[in-house]
């Protein structure tokens, strides 16, 4: 099956979406990528996003006209994609996310808008969506999901596969559990600092950091907040590392660090809390824009054993989080769990999110048909063909 995935980070800097055949066989999901883009926002959509996210507290009104105006953009994406990378059967939508609620160290809820009848309307195909809020309801964390793929792809060598998005998240794998779990910032902090300093959209390279000197008094500060002592699993979003976030924890600071100075403290932050998760491992798999960022992976890289990047591996790094909704979308319609078990012997029994149990994530949009029949036999490991050029 050709499943067409669309997501967008917490990062806002664009659609991706990414192109997979998808089929399994005796246990076995095999994937070719065949394809990836990344399909610019509309700069004004773009600014409203942001503008939605916390600690902003937009209301109704504004979540429904984000819902109805995202779904449109994915819609666009997608006919794009399809005329780009070819044809498709299903598409996946992970949608925008707005806000990631957590209380007491436990998720209650999480909301991405993107109307998936609006991509239906636009590209005819059926649509995959809602992808966290099932795992939730089990007594998840709703993330990170890449766990599963990271379970499927990497499982079998002590390894830690690391994602650096806005957010960071790990998977622990090679023992008997699959740990996973939110590490804290990743490049979203950076990020926003970089925007305050001089107005470009990140740190590109890490070449602000790379001039700038680690402030010890800020970066123990905020190596204080209570999120880094909470046990894995755990998750976290803007809701808690918002643009105001530095700002406010290093108020009580004389002489807090400003421009290179702050974003290389800050990039040490990154660096020390994903550290600081990371252990019994032989290796650790880097993926997303934070694998850009020279400084940072050059941090790893001292704190942290055998750093490679996804991408040398056979998966693009800057894709893996496009290709895993595809995997999500398409064990969906086949009526397969989307979350790795915590222990591999109980492949039946809680998940590495905090679930109690396995369950199917998504929601179909138009309900019936199906496109595809159900799966007989899960599936336990994950082989990745070479790319279609």
């Amino acid at each position: 099956m050709r499943v067409l995935a669309l997501s967008s980070g917490t990062s806002v800097d664009a659609i991706d979406v990414a192109l997979a055949d998808l089929t399994d066989a005796e246990g076995t999901l095999i994937m070719r990528p065949l394809g990836h883009a990344e399909v610019p926002w509309p700069e004004e959509l773009r600014k409203r996003i942001v503008a939605a996210l916390p600690p902003a507290l937009p209301g109704a009104g504004e979540w429904c006209a984000l819902d109805t105006l995202v779904g449109q953009a994915f819609g666009d994406a997608a006919a794009a994609a399809s005329e780009s990378l070819g044809p498709a059967e299903l598409v996946v939508s992970h949608g925008q996310t707005l806000f990631h609620w957590v209380r007491d160290g436990r998720a209650r809820g999480t909301l991405q808008v993107g109307a998936p009848a609006w991509i239906h309307a636009r590209c005819g195909l059926p649509v995959v969506h809602d992808l966290r809020t099932a795992d939730i309801a089990a007594g998840g964390h709703g993330a990170p999901l890449v766990s599963l793929l990271d379970q499927l792809w990497l499982g079998g060598t002590a390894t830690a596969a690391l994602n650096v998005g806005g957010i960071a998240n790990v998977t622990l794998l090679g023992g008997a559990d699959v740990v996973t779990g939110d590490t804290g910032p990743g490049n979203c902090l950076i990020d926003a600092a970089a925007r305050a300093f001089d107005g470009r959209p990140y740190d590109a390279g890490g070449e602000l950091a790379a001039t700038g000197t680690v402030d010890r008094r800020a970066l123990d500060l905020l190596l204080t907040d209570p999120f880094y002592a909470q046990p894995l699993p755990r998750s976290t979003g803007r809701e808690h590392f918002h643009a105001g976030y530095v700002a406010e924890r290093l108020a009580a600071l004389p002489d807090s660090p400003t421009g290179p100075d702050l974003l290389a403290t800050l990039t040490e932050l990154t660096a020390r809390t994903i550290a600081a998760q990371v252990r019994g491992v032989a290796r650790v798999v880097v993926s997303g824009g934070g694998a850009h960022n020279r400084v940072l992976m050059s941090r790893l890289r001292e704190l942290l054993p055998g750093v490679v990047t996804a991408t040398s591996l056979g998966l693009d790094g800057d894709a893996k989080e496009a290709y895993l909704f595809a995997v999500l979308g398409y064990l969906a319609v086949r009526g397969l769990p989307g979350t790795a078990p915590r222990r591999l012997d109980r492949p039946d029994g809680p998940r590495c999110t905090g679930a109690a149990r396995p369950v199917v994530l998504g929601s179909l949009t138009p309900p019936a048909p199906a496109p595809c029949e159900p799966a007989t036999v899960p599936v336990s490991r994950l082989q990745i063909l070479e790319e279609q050029p």
